[in-house]
């Protein structure tokens, strides 16, 4: 669904969107850091669970990582949600909100078959390659080719999103064990304020982002909210704000988690103390 406009809007403003992504980043990896250096959770959990955006992708490829990727969704999830409570909340006070533009869409099937064919064919490729979290970001890739360089006409239909999705929160969720929901149950406080916190900070760079990008200041919070993109985008649908400037500061700060992460958890993890994580991973499962 990503669209050639946004990398224009990224490009005219470039030095605005570079300080307002890495500002963000910045503050994420310093929350994951503190929390990886109090051995509150196994590993690098923690910094893959702090990871400000691209919440399924986190989860799915912190297992190749050696993260638990059932406390990486608990922290992921957790977020999404507080951001987009908090963000609906700022949007209601602040942003005037309107009424949802409803467009009505007529699907086409040979499009939807396009998609599904990119899903399978670049699942199987992605697992065969070894890619970590290949099986769902090489579709991402070659559906980013597909619809901005060979403008396929790559449709959705909502069962198949709606499955996709199922699955995806079946494979995590039915991962859990009584052990780690109690685990979790024990961190949450931490893990919560340590969301808040990042919330806090974040609020703080949108005023900065304002005065710099000369938009107004629920544009600015909502480019810098480290929630899930998509939520940010239904919710800024839904209010008189600057769209393509949110969204191409989450699409920017999204592509930025995908290519840094993996190495950013990995420098963080070398910078913290790995003395104490085995008995956090024992703690989890009851030993």
């Amino acid at each position: 669904y990503l669209s050639a406009s946004i990398f224009h809007e990224m490009a005219a403003s470039w030095p605005v969107f570079v300080a307002g992504t890495f500002s963000t980043l910045s503050a994420a990896a310093l929350l994951g850091w503190l929390l990886t250096r109090s051995r509150l959770l196994p590993g690098n959990t923690a910094i893959w669970g702090s990871s400000p955006g691209a919440a399924t992708v986190m989860t799915l490829m912190a297992e190749s990582y050696g993260a638990d990727m059932r406390l990486v969704a608990f922290m992921q999830y957790l977020r999404v949600a507080c951001c987009a409570v908090i963000a609906a909340v700022v949007a209601r006070v602040a942003g005037m909100p309107s009424a949802p533009l409803v467009v009505a869409q007529t699907l086409s099937w040979q499009g939807a078959l396009l998609a599904l064919v990119i899903a399978l064919a670049g699942s199987a490729l992605g697992t065969r390659l070894r890619v970590p979290a290949g099986g769902l970001l090489v579709p991402m890739g070659i559906g980013m080719a597909a619809r901005l360089g060979a403008h396929l006409p790559i449709e959705q239909p909502h069962l198949l999103l709606v499955a996709a999705y199922a699955l995806v929160g079946w494979g995590i969720g039915m991962r859990f064990t009584p052990d780690v929901l109690a685990y979790a149950g024990r961190v949450f406080p931490r893990v919560l304020g340590s969301i808040l916190a990042l919330i806090a900070v974040c609020g703080g760079f949108a005023l900065v982002l304002a005065r710099l990008a000369h938009v107004d200041l629920l544009t600015a919070y909502l480019a810098t909210s480290p929630g899930g993109a998509d939520s940010v985008s239904i919710i800024a649908s839904t209010t008189k704000v600057d769209m393509p400037f949110v969204i191409a500061m989450q699409v920017a700060r999204f592509f930025c988690v995908l290519v840094t992460g993996p190495a950013l958890a990995r420098f963080l993890s070398r910078r913290s103390s790995g003395k104490g994580q085995r008995d956090v991973s024992q703690e989890i499962h009851g030993k």
